[in-house]
């Protein structure tokens, strides 16, 4: 949705040309055969510096070390990553929650069962000219999203919502891969984006800004491990390795994101500026932690936050079932539950 020669591309939706690339193995032959359980991994991106704990496996071997032989299948959107699982390309799912919402809502039986990045990433920017301080600001607006089966459009309707507005109170331009060039030229007068997108962007001379936080409205969680729930029967030894392997790898990028910063130089194909790996790093480390428990509850859900997630996903009309969220989150396999 983003040219990779942009200089405005966000870590969040460098989704791109070659998002259906086949699969990306993580771990060597030799990993293979020492692997108890192999897991498909079905991401939203393609190998960027934000997943740079998931890259490191031929590196570090968290997934290894835990018997897992893990494939990583790249993807354009949490859309694509539900729709490779359900194709069964996949195992697990890397994806948002209105995707999850929305594939529950057509009736595809899934379970969510880790929780990624429990604070929600999203934000609406405009330059300080435009006036635009709060939700209601947004009427009669033109502003910009990544694609229209983006979390930066769902997200931005959720800010919306909040304001009393509909998404035809406003008009939806799809800036793809272009990301905060249109808001640059004036093409927009705002752009629904994220925290790492916004970072690049400010490195690259966004200039002064108003930024409103979707999290100061709903603090939803971004993204996470959902499963169909017939893979959850036949494996849920394998799926509670895979999320041994995956907070471990989690705690090390949280413990040590220099080092992290320069493995995603060798394995993240965004990952040639070390200081902006690190800065990336550090916003979805930070983006990774629970409300409370830190590290040791790495992966826990916020019940009460995903169900308001839930019923204002219906009160937009994005779903139409109400959507009971204790009958979708299986908390079972976390290590340490």
């Amino acid at each position: 949705m983003r040219s990779t020669s942009s200089p405005f591309i966000s870590r969040r939706d460098l989704l791109g040309a070659c998002a259906g690339i086949t699969g990306l193995a993580l771990t060597g032959a030799a990993m293979a055969s020492t692997a108890q359980h192999k897991i498909r991994l079905a991401g939203w991106s393609k190998p960027i510096s934000e997943i740079t704990n998931i890259l490191a496996e031929p590196d570090k071997g968290f997934f290894k070390a835990r018997g897992v032989d893990l494939t990583y299948l790249p993807g354009a959107g949490g859309g694509d990553a539900i729709r490779n699982m359900l194709s069964g390309q996949a195992d697990v799912a890397f994806t948002d929650p209105g995707s999850f919402f929305m594939a529950l809502d057509k009736g595809e039986k899934l379970v969510a069962i880790y929780d990624i990045y429990p604070q929600n990433v999203f934000n609406v920017v405009s330059l300080k000219s435009a006036g635009i301080h709060k939700p209601a600001d947004l009427k009669g607006k033109k502003i910009g999203v990544y694609s229209l089966s983006s979390g930066t459009r769902q997200n931005l309707l959720v800010m919306l919502h909040q304001a009393g507005l509909k998404e035809s109170d406003v008009t939806i331009v799809v800036t793809g891969l272009l990301n905060f060039a249109p808001l640059m030229q004036g093409q927009v007068d705002a752009t629904a984006a994220t925290d790492t997108g916004l970072a690049v962007g400010l490195r690259k001379g966004l200039g002064e800004i108003n930024v409103m936080q979707v999290s100061d409205y709903l603090n939803i969680s971004s993204d996470m491990f959902v499963v169909r729930e017939e893979v959850l029967r036949q494996k849920k030894d394998a799926l509670k390795a895979f999320l041994k392997g995956y907070r471990d790898s989690a705690a090390w990028m949280l413990a040590h994101p220099e080092e992290a910063a320069v493995l995603a130089g060798k394995r993240a194909i965004d990952g040639t500026q070390r200081d902006v790996n690190l800065e990336i790093i550090k916003l979805r480390n930070a983006a990774s932690l629970p409300a409370t428990g830190g590290v040791a509850r790495l992966g826990q859900f916020d019940l009460a936050a995903l169900q308001k997630g839930a019923d204002t996903y219906r009160a937009l009309g994005m779903v139409e079932r109400q959507i009971k969220v204790s009958d979708v989150v299986d908390a079972s396999l976390l290590p340490g539950a």
